[in-house]
């Protein structure tokens, strides 16, 4: 978060549920490629298919508005600088526990070392796209480019479905749109949080019809679900897709905002002011339990994949807890002073901030 800018409860919780949907996707996917077999994770998954990713750009984008205005240097060691590192970190930890110790490969993980620079790597594509998101929207602020007019630019690369071979190209065509929405409309989205918050029951009943939208744009004919892909419905056309993943994303902010009223829900709300610390490290845990489990015969894919979640998720923060206890390893979750650009203010690293 930046200085001088108060932690929003619903935008931890928001990202709470993010990384709840971003862990169950992960889960359900690589279990049932393993046990060929479809568990009620999947059809969770199938039915936040239209706005799982969309809702995280979105919230990615809230805060823009308060920094893109910064000089070229400070922008970017807030904004760019901040993920990469994070990426360059995490996809080389990912790189060589998984290539070069398990899989005994060096000249693969030199490979995927190399391709990692102009090619998101796996999980981490998210943080990598933030950094180039970020270095987009400051060229076109400083260039005085109209809000609106990028804004539907952006919507047309989205409905256009790009497919060039490159993952970078491709991603940012299919999710900028979000990204940039979230920066534009930021005041009408923080007035829909407030609304929300002080109409429980008009908030619930508009969820309700949003809910039953969803599900049926989704199931609809066309869909179709195996242990390892999704296949939405109606919810997949160009132009209906956009608007359901713009719906759902909105949706995700009315449910945070009526969360947060919920001392019980507190939880989830520490979870999401902590969603960095699990989106980069839960990987090498979930392929670990979920090996574990399935070589001790467990292969029922609902136990394994909740499981699977479970450790997915519990595990990177006992990991940040020990580094917090120690004292050793920070840098792990929180940015060191050398990884800041020279000339910037060194403020205090904030661990666990994806999304601002």
């Amino acid at each position: 978060m930046e200085r001088g800018i108060t932690r929003l409860d619903w935008v931890d919780m928001a990202k709470g549920l993010s990384i709840f949907l971003v862990v169950i996707m992960y889960c359900a996917s690589s279990v049932g490629e393993d046990t060929g077999q479809i568990g009620f994770l999947h059809w969770t998954i199938a039915f936040a298919m239209p706005f799982r990713m969309p809702e995280f750009f979105l919230l990615s984008g809230l805060f823009l508005g308060n920094v893109i205005a910064r000089p070229w240097r400070a922008y970017a060691d807030r904004r760019v600088v901040h993920y990469f590192y994070f990426y360059a970190l995490w996809a080389l930890i990912h790189i060589l526990f998984k290539e070069a110790l398990v899989g005994r490969e060096p000249l693969g993980a030199a490979t995927s070392l190399a391709w990692a620079v102009v090619s998101p790597y796996g999980v981490l594509w998210f943080i990598y796209m933030l950094g180039i998101m970020g270095l987009a929207s400051k060229f076109l602020h400083d260039i005085k480019a109209p809000h609106l007019g990028l804004l539907a630019i952006a919507a047309l690369l989205q409905m256009a479905s790009i497919q060039t071979g490159s993952y970078l190209v491709d991603q940012f065509a299919a999710y900028f749109v979000y990204f940039y929405a979230g920066y534009v409309l930021a005041p009408q989205i923080f007035r829909l949080a407030a609304w929300a918050a002080d109409h429980t029951t008009a908030a619930l009943a508009l969820l309700a019809a949003w809910a039953l939208s969803n599900a049926v744009m989704v199931f609809s004919p066309g869909f179709h679900i195996d242990p390892v892909h999704i296949q939405m419905g109606w919810a997949a056309l160009p132009g209906l897709h956009l608007i359901m993943a713009l719906a759902g994303s909105l949706a995700i902010v009315i449910v945070a905002s009526l969360l947060v009223k919920l001392p019980w829900m507190a939880w989830l709300k520490w979870l999401g002011s902590k969603s960095l610390v699990v989106y980069v490290a839960f990987v090498l845990p979930m392929g670990i339990a979920r090996i574990a489990l399935l070589r001790f015969g467990i292969d029922n894919p609902n136990i394994v994949s909740l499981i699977t979640m479970v450790v997915a998720i519990t595990s990177p923060l006992l990991l940040w807890w020990i580094v917090q206890r120690v004292g050793f390893g920070r840098f792990l979750f929180e940015r060191p002073a050398w990884a800041h650009l020279p000339g910037t203010r060194r403020e205090k690293p904030m661990a666990a901030v994806p999304a601002e």
